[in-house]
């Protein structure tokens, strides 16, 4: 655990999905394939797959700006099938126990909310998705409410994280999170940031300006224990 400063005890902590809670390429890289595979044979693509490091690099990001990068060539209406595509194959997926969450995430959130912690999940990705993740691993109970940019079709996570701030009435929190765009969302937010440094999807300026940066997930439990009220 690396660590600026003590931190002031949260009345909630908001948890980023991919790359935070749960092992997205358990569950992206079989889809990504299939997707691309069945984007070949509608004619919306030709060519290779591109590779599963530039899709990997991307997550975090909204599907949209995803398409730019991985399908830079493709139509908008290839954009919309990938859309469709990857959602139906990843919603497909949830049924293989190879798609996990990160060790140690449902049992460290049970003792958070044991501790009486407010717990959310505020994500970039669809709403399906992401609940779909959240219900087909058994942590969807542990939640008082999950976010996504598809269900309120916010721009940015900063935007997500103010709504869902606001609606809940937190003044207190911590933004839980793998990418830079979870930090902004904190910070830009007023709340302590705690980046998660085990995913590896990010380079080593990804979480600058977090105010913790953790290496395994149940450290969250000693980190609150140690905090101030």
């Amino acid at each position: 655990m690396e660590r600026d400063k003590r931190l002031t005890k949260p009345e909630a902590m908001i948890f980023d999905m991919d790359g935070t809670l749960f092992q997205t390429e358990t569950l992206l890289l079989p889809a990504y394939h299939k997707l691309f595979d069945t984007l070949r044979a509608e004619g919306h693509h030709t060519g290779e797959t591109p590779k599963e490091e530039l899709m990997l690099g991307c997550l975090g990001m909204l599907l949209e700006d995803i398409w730019k990068i991985v399908l830079p060539e493709g139509t908008p209406e290839a954009h919309k099938r990938a859309d469709e595509l990857l959602l139906q194959y990843e919603l497909e997926g949830l049924s293989d126990p190879k798609a996990i969450l990160y060790p140690g995430v449902k049992e460290t959130l049970e003792e958070l909310k044991h501790r009486g912690v407010r717990l959310f999940v505020a994500s970039n990705g669809l709403e399906h998705y992401v609940k779909g993740i959240a219900e087909a691993r058994e942590i969807m109970p542990l939640f008082e409410d999950l976010y996504s940019a598809g269900q309120h079709n916010t721009e940015t996570k900063v935007d997500l994280v103010a709504l869902l701030l606001k609606n809940h009435g937190i003044e207190r929190a911590w933004m839980v999170g793998d990418r830079s765009s979870d930090v902004e969302a904190g910070k830009k937010n007023g709340q302590a940031v705690i980046g998660c440094q085990y995913a590896g999807f990010g380079d080593d300026q990804e979480l600058k300006g977090s105010d913790v940066i953790i290496h395994s997930f149940h450290e969250l439990i000693d980190l609150y224990d140690a905090s101030v009220d």
